[in-house]
């Protein structure tokens, strides 16, 4: 009863991480769970919490009886730019609001008997999150050649505020074996919730699948307030103790096929389809010590496999032409160019005494974004690609508590402005940039 009461407690709290906006790799978290955050995000061959249904539901069959809760407290800072428009009214920089987000994660697992482990994670997803404030265009400006009749635009020729908010919550329950001694496969259905809206994209009304030309509207493009949509998708792994010293994991998640986000059905391709992109990992880690940890993953992001997310932002131009399956939202809809990215995860962790442990990590993931797609980015600028990170937890054997910190260095990525291809003569230049941080603290106690 009282493991029931835990778990119904953990999956309805959750709902509150609908609020996330994490941007560390691509729009996936740098780690899962304060321990593995303090290691960089290098979890996949590593069991020690109850956060295996994010990284690799196998190693909950190691993980013991346990339950964790914790708050990342995640800050990033966005900022873009446009040079050489001047001729046509159209520089301009602004940098996003909405700079600190608390971001709640929970775990449980239980051993149902000494080979099978049962469990939960909730975790989400996020960062295709900004909010520029408008003004920055003057009214006598190209941009009346995109969206006639405003005293001032936003950066993207728009009314008022620029930007989007992409939440995703994830509940995943588990189930883990240990079918020899050492070894274990695990399996986590996943239950995903999202939550989206775009304000200030009024610009793009003509390029987009709904737009009609008869009232010279788009219903389903921007300014619409939240749409949300649900899907189901599955997570298998392995965990296998080769000796005391080396573990070795492997983990997949497939596609998580999400409903329409019907009010979006402009901008998103394919009728305001946004899925879950498919990942996967590998891991090993190195005990030399009792008191020493290494652990290394390497993870594989598909973002090909949604195109609203990986179409380049080019195809806009052949909607341009009379294409309409290219045009926002079309079956071919232009999207945001990203590239699939692999991640590299490096960890550290040593055991000071009895009570103390202490952690760092190194975190490398490739830019998603291309120069040509950076002005549909300005609205996403996922670009940070160096994270490092420290953690500590103190413990007494029952109870834990476990801090970490990240930091993603700055990065940006220039490319020429869409715009360009409109207006004869043009050779803007935009600019990208990103820098974040975060603190989390979590509590997990041991039964």
């Amino acid at each position: 009863m009282k493991l029931r009461g835990v778990a119904a407690a953990l999956a309805v709290s959750g709902i509150v991480m609908s609020g996330a906006a994490f941007a560390t790799d691509g729009y996936f978290a740098h780690g899962y769970g304060m321990k593995a955050k303090g290691m960089g995000g290098a979890s996949t061959a590593v069991a020690q919490d109850a956060f295996g249904g994010a990284n690799n539901p196998a190693t909950m069959a190691f993980a013991g009886n346990q339950f964790a809760i914790g708050v990342d407290w995640f800050s990033p800072h966005r900022s873009a730019e446009r040079t050489g428009g001047g001729a046509f009214g159209l520089d301009g920089s602004v940098t996003s609001g909405s700079t600190n987000f608390f971001i709640p994660e929970f775990g449980l697992n239980y051993m149902v008997r000494p080979d099978l482990a049962i469990g939960l994670t909730v975790y989400g997803n996020g960062g295709m999150n900004t909010n520029y404030s408008g003004g920055q265009i003057p009214g006598a400006s190209a941009c009346a050649g995109f969206n006639p009749g405003q005293p001032s635009y936003n950066l993207l020729c728009g009314n008022g505020s620029l930007g989007v908010d992409l939440s995703q919550l994830i509940v995943a329950p588990t189930l883990a074996w240990k079918f020899l001694e050492g070894h274990s496969i695990g399996i986590a259905p996943l239950f995903a919730y999202q939550r989206f809206k775009a304000e200030g994209l009024q610009a793009f009304a003509g390029l987009s699948a709904t737009f009609n030309p008869g009232t010279g509207s788009n219903p389903s493009l921007t300014n619409n307030g939240y749409d949300s949509s649900s899907g189901w998708g599955v997570r298998v792994g392995y965990y296998g103790n080769l000796t005391k010293q080396i573990q070795i994991g492997a983990s997949y998640s497939s596609k998580i096929s999400m409903g329409n986000l019907d009010k979006y059905s402009g901008l998103f391709a394919e009728s305001g389809g946004f899925d879950i992109p498919s990942n996967w990992s590998l891991g090993v880690a190195f005990r030399p010590t009792q008191d020493w940890l290494l652990a290394l993953d390497f993870m594989r992001i598909n973002y090909n496999d949604v195109p609203s997310v990986h179409n380049p932002s080019s195809l806009i131009l052949q909607c341009a032409g009379g294409n309409a399956s290219t045009c926002l939202g079309g079956p071919n809809g232009a999207g945001f160019g990203w590239q699939s990215v692999n991640v590299f995860k490096l960890g550290a962790q040593y055991a000071v005494s009895q009570e103390w442990t202490v952690r760092a990590g190194y975190n490398y993931t490739q830019n998603p974004i291309q120069p040509q797609d950076v002005t549909f980015n300005i609205l996403a600028p996922g670009v940070v690609q160096n994270h490092v990170t420290l953690g500590a937890t103190w413990t007494d054997k029952q109870n834990e508590v476990t801090g970490a910190f990240m930091y993603a260095f700055d990065n940006s990525v220039t490319g020429p402005s869409l715009f360009n291809s409109f207006i004869p003569g043009a050779t803007m230049q935009e600019k990208i940039s990103m820098y974040q941080w975060s603190f989390g603290l979590q509590y997990a106690r041991k039964f």
